[in-house]
């Protein structure tokens, strides 16, 4: 009797073994963005499902197909997502409004910048774990400034200046995003550095003087010495004419620093691309620092044990080192402080960083449930203000 009892004892014990072995395992399904640290998740998510024994179906977008995808299947509620990246400018208030992310209350968030976080949380609540933070900066050729004898520049009359001088009919003086939406991020630094915003206690100001000053600089800039059809040009545009010696300042976002360095990528010796400060403006020097991507679990997801599991995973500091090494400047404080990391990245950009998270507006959009439609409201601003690119100085007779 007694040696039975053990036995069903043994039995019993397995089983539960076993369904916790099971509770464990499952699949679930991840969206990530075509972004460089969507890439580095998809590469390293054998290594995850390896360890734990969860299966992950993942899916790769561009972004705003990956958000037209998600709001589309939340909104029918016919979505399967469990897991996703997720822009806390773009869509977040909207997101959040509709309910479509899962509270993350039992989550860490002490290694997190705490304005950052603002763009995180919603009614006091964190629903968004920041993944990369971007800044603006100023891209440019050492090896083309150098020639001309000019000086990287450190405020907008020097960049105009220098923009003027580099200009020439084989290389742009200066590049910056002037496609519709996609120009709005990029005109917000120089905006805050006139004095101007785009909101103001919920309020649009962005028609200011100061705003208007901005605006009506940056299409001046772009259309003056930037190259044929900037304005119908974003980021995906620009780096490959950045890369193959065409253009020779850029400003944009220090998160594509990574792929400017990359000989594989570009034409130019990686020697000749340097990275500095975004310049002062007349009123202040105060270029954006955002949270540009962020990961999240959908509310719908009926396994959210395992999705808080695969994101616990996917935010840890040690994926975050892995991002940093691989050049993607990630949101979590203390990566920023491992000796390691810092010995194998760019002085720049370490010192770019320092400044941006010092000085730095935390916003480079309006920050609003409608943001996309405001952005391509905005974003006809730009275009609109530029003229025909100036003829270089060396064809005029």
């Amino acid at each position: 009797m007694e040696y039975k009892l053990s036995k069903i004892g043994v039995a019993l014990t397995s089983l539960c073994l076993c369904a916790g072995a099971m509770a464990q395992s499952g699949e679930i399904r991840v969206l990530v963005a075509n972004h460089p640290y969507g890439e580095l998740l998809k590469l390293s998510i054998p290594q995850f499902e390896k360890s734990t024994g969860i299966k992950v179906n993942v899916e790769s977008l561009q972004e705003s197909q990956l958000t037209q995808k998600l709001t589309t299947e939340f909104a029918t509620k016919s979505s399967t997502v469990d897991v996703f990246m997720t822009r806390p400018l773009q869509e977040g208030k909207m997101f959040s409004k509709n309910g479509w992310y899962a509270p993350l209350t039992g989550y860490d968030f002490s290694d997190y910048p705490k304005n950052i976080m603002n763009a995180a949380s919603f009614g006091g609540k964190p629903y968004i774990v920041p993944l990369v933070t971007e800044w603006q900066v100023l891209y440019y050729r050492k090896d083309l400034l150098q020639q001309a004898g000019l000086k990287v520049p450190t405020n907008f009359d020097e960049l105009e200046a220098a923009a003027q001088k580099l200009n020439s009919e084989s290389v742009a003086g200066i590049a910056s995003r002037g496609k519709g939406a996609a120009a709005v991020t990029q005109a917000s630094s120089y905006i805050f550095n006139y004095g101007g915003q785009y909101l103001d206690k919920g309020a649009a100001v962005f028609n200011s003087k100061p705003a208007i000053d901005a605006i009506r600089y940056y299409g001046k800039l772009l259309g003056n010495y930037g190259p044929k059809g900037v304005t119908s040009m974003s980021w995906e545009n620009i780096m490959p004419l950045f890369q193959a010696g065409k253009v020779a300042m850029w400003t944009d976002a220090s998160v594509f620093y990574g792929q400017v360095v990359d000989q594989s990528k570009t034409q130019i010796p990686v020697a000749n691309f340097a990275i500095a400060n975004f310049p002062a403006g007349p009123k202040t020097n105060s270029p954006f620092i955002v949270s540009s991507w962020g990961i999240s679990v959908a509310s719908q997801s009926k396994k959210k044990d395992l999705a808080m599991k695969f994101l616990n995973w996917a935010s840890s500091k040690e994926m975050a080192v892995k991002g940093m090494m691989g050049n993607i400047t990630m949101a979590r404080s203390s990566v920023w402080e491992d000796q390691v990391v810092r010995s194998k990245m760019n002085p720049g950009l370490i010192e770019t960083r320092a400044f941006a998270a010092k000085n730095g507006t935390p916003v480079d959009r309006p920050y609003m449930s409608a943001v996309g439609e405001a952005r391509d409201l905005i974003g006809e601003l730009p275009s609109s203000r530029s003229t025909p690119r100036a003829r270089p100085p060396s064809s005029i007779r």
